[in-house]
């Protein structure tokens, strides 16, 4: 059997378990036409390059599959007759990840930046800074 990456964007507008639906949904489909989902990645909400559909931000969801060719042109029929799925794209490849995907290790790395950085306490304190004389505006 062939090994695909799967990537679709749902609508902004879906809650987080109606994303995760339609990702079971995707898996059945597959399941039943004897392919094989190794793994499922959701990289959450994010930015647009630009709209799609009145869409500013989509719901980003990565299927790992083992399969043959027939069960990935009924994976994309039925995704094309769902009305959440605004985009999708199904990738023939070699070999399949192991661990993380790069967006999923993006994701963490960033998260760490942030953790790190704080809310910015770390700068040191400015000390007694002399009084500057006000300027008044006088309108000319």
């Amino acid at each position: 059997m062939a090994l695909y990456e799967h990537v679709f964007l749902a609508r902004q507008d879906l809650a987080q378990a109606q994303v995760d639906t339609l990702a079971e949904t995707a898996t059945k489909i597959i399941e039943d036409n004897k392919g094989k989902v190794v793994k499922t990645e959701n990289w959450g909400l994010r930015s647009l390059a630009y709209k799609i559909a009145k869409n500013r931000k989509a719901h980003y969801v990565m299927l790992e599959i083992d399969a043959p060719a027939g069960v990935v042109a009924e994976l994309e029929r039925q995704t094309q007759i769902n009305e959440d799925i605004i985009r999708y794209m199904t990738v023939k490849v070699d070999g399949l990840e192991e661990g993380p995907s790069v967006m999923m290790r993006k994701s963490d790395r960033d998260r760490e930046r942030r953790s790190e950085r704080g809310d910015r306490g770390d700068r040191p304190d400015r000390g007694d800074r002399p009084e500057r004389p006000r300027r008044d505006f006088d309108g000319e």
